[in-house]
């Protein structure tokens, strides 16, 4: 497998900052008189520890993006939370997200933010990038606006931009400086805690390299802990710690970046690592058969036994728990068999 995995850097556990537990989101639709639950987050549980980068991966509609918007507490009707619980660790205050909503509506940009999908969702096409920096961040700090203007100016020259930035409109930027100033936002109060929706999504190779550069250069100067969601493996592999799998609403396997890519133990993982590109191979890569469940009504067992190729009678009648193997943790009847990629 020629890619490139980040080194190791956690030497030992660390202290959580994120646990997730058990928690159960779901759309819960009723249009006339027809009542529709679709499993989004079906009994997720995980934990984040300080200084980390968490990665997410899975297909679209596996549920990624319903369980970040979940962690932050950033849910509207029809998502509902069912069950389970979310609680953040900031300053050694435990914050649950759900049982004290005014707490975490304080502690949001502060202490946790969000860097979104497409930096055009962040920016007002119409103002100056300069009222984006104060709509976010001006309350949190308490400074006065020449002390924060200051603050914000010296951010973006710490994040290799121009502070005349301020005076653009988002049209007059590249894609490349308008992520750049979506992540600028996301860390300008210096949070404990960054969650990055697909920060990279739609830029070219050299314009996602930067990106993914200044992600690492940030969370190494702030200390914070980032949970990374993309569909790319080979960016979860070039900055990643751990990576968990999403597949069909839960979390199919869980563990080291550089453990998982030397050998998976899903076989959902293998194959999303097996459709990586390799230097000089012209083979066909080979494509999963059939699509992703319908998450109103996913197939009984193993969710993913339908596009199996171990799949076996007792993976279609019994869900697999997920649970401790080797360095990380995997929900799969067969996982001793799965073949590294």
């Amino acid at each position: 497998m020629q890619v490139e995995v980040k080194p190791e850097t956690l030497a030992a556990p660390a202290e959580p900052v994120l646990r997730v537990e058990n928690l159960k989101a779901y759309y819960q639709m009723n249009y006339f008189g027809v009542s529709r639950e679709v499993r989004a987050v079906d009994d997720i549980t995980l934990t984040i520890h300080r200084n980390e980068i968490y990665g997410i991966a899975g297909e679209s509609s596996s549920g990624k993006s319903s369980l970040i918007k979940t962690i932050a507490g950033a849910i509207r009707p029809p998502l509902r939370v069912v069950s389970g619980s979310v609680r953040f660790d900031f300053g050694g205050r435990t914050l649950d997200v759900y049982d004290d909503p005014q707490a975490m509506k304080a502690a949001r940009w502060r202490h946790l933010s969000y860097v979104m999908q497409g930096s055009m969702n962040v920016l007002n096409p119409v103002r100056r990038v300069k009222h984006a920096f104060h709509d976010f961040a001006f309350r949190h700090m308490g400074l006065s606006p020449s002390a924060f203007r200051a603050r914000v100016e010296a951010h973006l020259e710490q994040i290799g931009l121009d502070p005349q930035v301020l005076e653009a409109y988002p049209h007059q930027l590249s894609g490349g400086m308008r992520q750049r100033l979506a992540i600028g936002l996301a860390t300008v109060c210096e949070p404990e805690f960054i969650i990055a929706d697909e920060p990279t999504t739609a830029l070219d190779v050299l314009v996602q390299q930067d990106v993914l550069a200044l992600i690492k250069d940030v969370q190494s100067r702030l200390g914070s802990s980032i949970i990374f969601v993309t569909h790319d493996m080979t960016v979860h592999a070039a900055i990643a710690d751990r990576i968990g799998i999403i597949y069909a609403g839960r979390l199919v396997e869980e563990g080291p970046a550089q453990a998982m890519f030397a050998r998976p133990q899903h076989p959902y993982t293998a194959h999303l690592i097996a459709s990586l590109p390799r230097i000089g191979d012209t083979t066909r890569r080979q494509s999963l058969p059939g699509k992703p469940p319908n998450l109103a009504d996913p197939p009984s067992g193993c969710r993913f036994h339908p596009r199996c190729p171990l799949a076996i009678t007792k993976c279609e009648t019994e869900s697999p728990p997920l649970e401790p193997r080797g360095e990380g943790r995997v929900a799969c009847w067969r996982a001793g068999e799965v073949a590294a990629a």
